[in-house]
């Protein structure tokens, strides 16, 4: 297992065991409260990051299960995500943590598993191991600020987000293609503060577009967990500026993203 790999999983596995930790001390009663994605309350999100974790064990270990997923998700492909985390949300808080528990873990142990230079497949391009956790990452986080925000409670804010800004920046492209636009030609600098005050950076120093701001901001952007105009993100070159409107961390269509507060 290459050290990349490694360190996103320990990332992956953290972020997983803080959300955990704050879902298994709830009553069931606020496992039913509403968060912010419509119609989804906390034991739905839990649900989805199950099912995801499953799915992605699947692409991992076993296609016969994972061609039946693709499948299903051919024949009802607006409503399988949604129907999913519903159906599997209805379960008790008890028997959804233990499904989730078992989905991560089988999935960290796959993906370390995997031979070095194979690619799972997956619902968009297929996908390295680092790749996949990466994305688990986001997802994991993204949703866990979702559930949070239900609760009332501000998470603690780490580095791990790196993870998050590191796909924000390398969907640029994605970003614009899933909008039917063309993507820019020339990269872009990307600067951002961390939460421990370092700076990280992508793209040419020399680059004339560029986005600067708070490493917080952009991940809660590109996860559309925040409006723009609710972030301190500031955009320079008009490529860089129609991104941030753009921005998306998460396969699949454009989300409605949030309204500004």
């Amino acid at each position: 297992m290459s050290d990349l790999l490694d360190g996103i999983l320990a990332d992956l596995a953290a972020e997983g065991d803080r959300l955990d930790h704050l879902v298994a001390g709830l009553p069931e009663a606020q496992w039913r409260l509403p968060t912010p994605a419509p119609g989804w309350d906390i034991a739905t999100q839990v649900a989805h990051l199950a099912w995801t974790d499953e799915a992605a064990g699947k692409a991992a270990t076993d296609k016969v299960a994972w061609d039946e997923l693709v499948l299903a998700a051919m024949a009802n492909p607006d409503r399988i995500v949604d129907e999913a985390a519903l159906t599997g949300g209805a379960a008790p808080p008890t028997e959804l943590l233990t499904r989730w528990r078992r989905a991560r873990a089988s999935l960290a142990l796959a993906l370390r598993a995997m031979p070095e230079g194979e690619r799972l497949p997956w619902f968009g391009p297929p996908m390295s191991p680092a790749s996949m956790a990466t994305a688990r990452f986001m997802e994991t986080w993204a949703h866990g600020l979702d559930i949070y925000e239900a609760l009332g409670l501000e998470p603690e804010v780490t580095d791990r987000i790196r993870q998050v800004a590191h796909l924000g920046v390398r969907t640029r492209d994605f970003a614009f293609r899933t909008r039917g636009l063309t993507p820019p030609a020339d990269q872009f600098r990307i600067e951002l503060i961390a939460p421990f005050g370092a700076t990280w950076t992508w793209g040419p120093v020399d680059a004339p577009q560029r986005v600067t701001g708070s490493a917080y901001d952009f991940c809660r952007l590109v996860t559309q967990r925040r409006h723009r105009a609710d972030t301190d993100l500031l955009a320079s070159g008009a490529d860089a500026d129609r991104w941030l409107d753009i921005a998306q961390a998460f396969a699949g269509p454009p989300g409605e993203g949030r309204r500004p507060t």
